[in-house]
């Protein structure tokens, strides 16, 4: 689209006042990388329930087929597609399948990523490269490949991009992420600009912590949240809110950021996070709040 097309669309949309509807995603096509557990997977099953039909891209077979078969009942379509997303080729075919299956692609949640504690000054160059080209590398593939796909289309899109609170603080022991987090951040911003004349906003979520299969141990094969601990009173003096975080509180975000409801939006980063980012250092404890020393 160019400026006077933009201008155009402006003025066609209703200034009547929002309603309900507009956070629907009727209709719309998503793609979630790392989609089926944790963050991913409750972005995939909630973009399903607001209406969308969903492709998700996850390195474990069985956790796409589980993720598919929740979306199945909310009465949507889904795809799954094994993939490693540090495998290029495999996702730039992967992105195309999804996008040939259900005749192009809306949405984009760029959700793949992780990472293993240890310090930086041992971490091997191989563990290096491994954290840079999930975390970092395949969130810019995907954004390219789908960014041309949406403005060869015509009609827009959105991009969300899953970062971290590690994005916006010292991350001792995890030092590769954390910068891999700031970087998406970062590149959120610019994308947001050079894609804005074509009606596609990038947007970003930075979430602490928060219940997933990783989280809990629950690297491999199916989600089994059965085999999971239960989480500790410690995160009631971490976060203003008192607990871990949701899946779907995450996904009530990206939903947020995927709808018309935020068509203004773009280039920002929203924390979902219980107010940690807010905290800045400060502790609850039974005396009140402190400044952690």
């Amino acid at each position: 689209m160019d400026t006077t097309e933009l201008m155009s669309r402006a003025r066609s949309i209703d200034r009547s006042g929002i309603t309900p509807d507009d956070i629907l995603l009727s209709d719309k096509v998503v793609l979630v990388t790392g989609g089926g557990g944790g963050i991913g997977q409750g972005i995939a099953i909630a973009a399903a329930r607001f209406g969308a039909d969903v492709i998700i891209i996850d390195i474990v077979a069985e956790r796409c087929a589980d993720t598919q078969d929740a979306i199945k009942r909310s009465g949507r379509r889904s795809l799954g597609i094994q993939c490693d997303v540090t495998d290029i080729d495999a996702l730039r075919r992967a992105i195309m399948e999804g996008a040939t299956a259900f005749d192009g692609i809306d949405v984009l949640v760029n959700n793949a990523g992780g990472s293993r504690s240890g310090s930086f000054l041992t971490m091997p160059e191989a563990s290096m490269r491994k954290h840079v080209d999930l975390n970092l590398v395949s969130m810019l593939v995907a954004s390219q490949e789908v960014s041309n796909l949406m403005i060869e289309q015509g009609r827009g899109g959105a991009i969300v991009n899953v970062a971290s609170i590690e994005a916006s603080r010292a991350a001792p022991m995890y030092a590769v992420y954390a910068a891999c987090k700031a970087a998406m951040v970062n590149f959120t911003k610019s994308l947001a600009l050079e894609v804005s004349a074509h009606g596609i906003r990038v947007n970003c979520i930075a979430p602490d912590h928060t219940i997933t299969p990783g989280m809990r141990g629950n690297r491999s094969g199916p989600v089994t949240p059965q085999s999971w601990a239960d989480s500790d009173e410690s995160w009631s003096k971490l976060i203003p809110l008192g607990r871990e975080g949701l899946a779907d509180e995450c996904a009530g975000a990206a939903i947020w950021l995927a709808s018309t409801m935020s068509e203004y939006v773009t280039g920002v980063t929203i924390s979902v996070d219980g107010g940690t980012s807010a905290a800045a250092g400060w502790l609850r404890s039974a005396d009140g709040w402190t400044l952690n020393p």
